[in-house]
């Protein structure tokens, strides 16, 4: 499943092993991620602060919009983990079953609205060439209603998650297989 074996729950920190066991709760499954990266715990501490300072803040992104970015530019860098788990995501926070697949493969054809196409331009350019960003990139996100700050957002989104898909990929981390239907069919009740 991965060339770096995550270590056992019961030989994670106590701070890991709670984040983790919360995550399990909430979820219902340990996401893989948890444990490959908690092999390394500095670095699983630092990786999970930025992620959470990034994709649970209060901002001029919804959620839907930060897993809309992340399901994109990972399939720019061609990291099935963050496609499949963040896609799931993304179907969730989004209700539309159909949107993770459309945007992972070609975000200029899905149905999405203009101010995420916009987004996601901004996204991909950072993702492709951030040394071409200029003002005009800028002006094309404010006709949309983002402001500098929802810019850096989304820049520092890509940006993160261009070193999670690195990570993810390098290792050969898996999704896990309960992501691959979430967000795709109702769940029973």
């Amino acid at each position: 499943m991965t060339r770096y074996p995550a270590p056992e729950l019961k030989d994670l920190p106590d701070d890991i092993r709670a984040k983790v066991l919360e995550v399990q709760e909430k979820a219902g499954f340990v996401p893989n991620v948890f444990l490959a990266l908690a092999r390394r715990p500095a670095e699983w501490r630092a990786f999970f602060a930025y992620h959470d300072a990034l994709m649970l803040k209060e901002s001029g992104l919804s959620k839907g919009d930060r897993e809309m970015i992340v399901t994109t530019t990972s399939a720019a860098n061609k990291c099935l983990y963050c496609v499949v788990a963040h896609g799931a995501i993304l179907r969730i926070y989004e209700k539309k079953p159909l949107v993770a697949d459309q945007v992972a493969v070609n975000y200029r054809k899905a149905d999405i609205t203009p101010r995420q196409r916009a987004m996601l331009d901004f996204a991909m350019k950072v993702c492709l060439k951030s040394d071409e960003i200029g003002n005009a990139d800028f002006t094309a996100l404010q006709a949309h209603g983002f402001s500098d700050e929802d810019a850096w957002d989304i820049a520092a989104i890509t940006a993160f998650f261009g070193l999670s898909n690195r990570m993810a990929s390098f290792s050969n981390m898996q999704p896990n297989p309960e992501f691959y239907l979430m967000g795709r069919v109702a769940k029973a009740k």
